[in-house]
């Protein structure tokens, strides 16, 4: 691989004449080829798209304050954007008449955990799974896994444990488990999360490899 775009590099240096155009030309060609075979590089594009959404839900909201489907949308991103703070405070606006959301006690968790208020977070992410116990695929689980990883292991494990009997058919959050299983020092069981990754990967049909693939090429380096 490193050989042929050695050689395709040079193939455009000498028709184009300028060794910088011939760099910027490969990678753009590089990565049109992995969004479209591997999906390994990240979307250019999403995260503008997801700004400007963003920008219309607020401007939304400042007009119609009381728009709930719209602050659950707005939380979402915000969460995407790592902006928890932010994103808590609309599901805690939205919280009184959507109490009975397992999406909404989720994401409040999910920003929970990420602030460190990891005994409200628990509390929200459980009452998640009370209400759909295959919520999100039993990712509720996982992120409590991650967040108890450092402080309480053996928490941690117990609700790893627990995640493998929803049984996801997620490649991201078997290899997700795989790295998590890794921070706790738990090799045999990392390698194991990743094989089964890889498992998960081929029994998938053909339109959702294409979703999962870049989960499966992480696994596969990790010795899956």
């Amino acid at each position: 691989m490193v050989l042929r775009n050695i050689f395709v590099f040079a193939l455009l240096w000498w028709l184009i004449g300028n060794p910088f155009l011939a760099v910027i030309i490969l990678l753009v060609v590089l990565y049109l080829l992995d969004r479209k075979f591997l999906g390994l590089a990240p979307s250019i594009t999403k995260p503008f798209r997801q700004n400007r959404r963003l920008r219309q839900l607020q401007q939304e909201l400042r007009l119609q304050p009381h728009q709930t489907s719209g602050k659950l949308e707005a939380a979402h991103l915000l969460i995407g954007k790592k902006k928890y703070r932010e994103a808590l405070s609309y599901l805690q606006e939205i919280e009184p008449i959507m109490e009975e959301s397992a999406d909404v006690q989720f994401g409040i968790g999910m920003c929970q955990l990420n602030l460190g208020e990891l005994e409200e977070g628990e509390r929200h992410m459980l009452r998640s799974l009370e209400l759909n116990p295959r919520v999100r695929y039993g990712e509720p689980y996982l992120r409590l896994g991650e967040a108890f990883a450092d402080t309480s292991p053996d928490k941690a494990l117990a609700y790893l444990e627990q995640f493998r009997e929803v049984h996801s058919s997620s490649c991201e959050a078997y290899y997700r488990l795989g790295q998590l299983y890794e921070r706790l020092g738990r090799q045999q069981e990392a390698r194991k999360a990743y094989v089964e990754t890889l498992d998960i990967y081929r029994g998938l049909p053909k339109y959702k490899k294409r979703l999962e693939r870049r989960w499966a090429l992480l696994a596969k380096l990790k010795g899956g």
